[in-house]
């Protein structure tokens, strides 16, 4: 019987070495010459964002593959932990409000054409949460990697279609929009026999509330740094992050409401 030795004294492992301190923290660059003092704010913020998309599709992924096969306890469990994540990313949102247009200005020309348009992980959350989109393949030209990515996620199943199979695995009909809406409304008015699949379902609206929520918030940020300014990679910047606050990944789970 081997034992483990915790401890500092014969180890080859260190806590910078396991979660390479020194290659992440040589990875804020600025552009600006001479950098610009909020320039590292800007870069560690998304960082930060892209590194929670990065866990986020990791539990998603999780889930909707275990959906896929029927199950449902574990699935949620994960988007209980994503509804966590997704709080912290809205608020760190309050971290980017510190800096003024004015320190955005010092180097925000020397951004494009980069944009956040570009954040092909988030767009694989939406894709993933079932806001699937073909036209962002399109937008990404010359991009053959992340392209690429998001192709895969367009065409593969999607957390509704993993949610589509948990109904079916309680011996629900799915094939047609009436018959998804009659198994709502009998999960939803018989909580004691089919409160898992009722529980599943509630966290997927969490799961859509608080995208929404992240979406609002990032638009309000947005407005609040460049006004009604483009965005850098040439969207219609505010204009175009607004009319993305309303969508839903389950909008059914949300006409359930008016039904009951």
């Amino acid at each position: 019987m081997t034992s483990t030795n915790f401890g500092e004294q014969g180890g080859t492992l260190t806590y910078g070495s396991y979660l390479r301190v020194p290659q992440l923290l040589d990875q804020q660059r600025p552009e600006s010459d001479p950098p610009a003092h909020d320039e590292l704010l800007f870069i560690t913020i998304h960082q930060a964002y892209e590194l929670w998309f990065k866990l986020l599709l990791h539990e998603l992924d999780d889930a909707c593959a275990r959906m896929l096969d029927g199950e449902s306890y574990l699935p949620r469990v994960r988007l209980n932990r994503c509804q966590s994540i997704m709080k912290v990313l809205v608020e760190q949102v309050d971290v980017i409000d510190t800096m003024t247009p004015q320190d955005f200005l010092e180097f925000r020309n020397r951004l494009s054409p980069a944009s956040g348009f570009q954040s092909v992980q988030f767009r694989e959350l939406e894709f993933l949460s079932g806001m699937k989109d073909a036209s962002y393949l399109q937008r990404l030209h010359g991009l053959e990697e992340e392209q690429a990515r998001l192709r895969r996620r367009l065409e593969a199943p999607s957390l509704w279609d993993g949610y589509m199979a948990v109904m079916r695995a309680a011996g629900f009909s799915t094939d047609t929009y009436d018959s998804r809406i009659a198994a709502l409304r009998e999960i939803a008015n018989d909580r004691s026999t089919y409160g898992t699949q009722w529980d599943l379902a509630e966290a997927l609206i969490d799961h859509d509330q608080s995208m929404s929520l992240w979406r609002a918030r990032h638009v309000l940020m947005a407005e609040r740094q460049i006004g009604t300014k483009k965005g850098t990679g040439g969207s219609a910047g505010g204009a175009y992050l607004r009319s993305r606050v309303d969508k839903r990944c389950y909008p059914e789970l949300w006409e359930l409401r008016s039904m009951l």
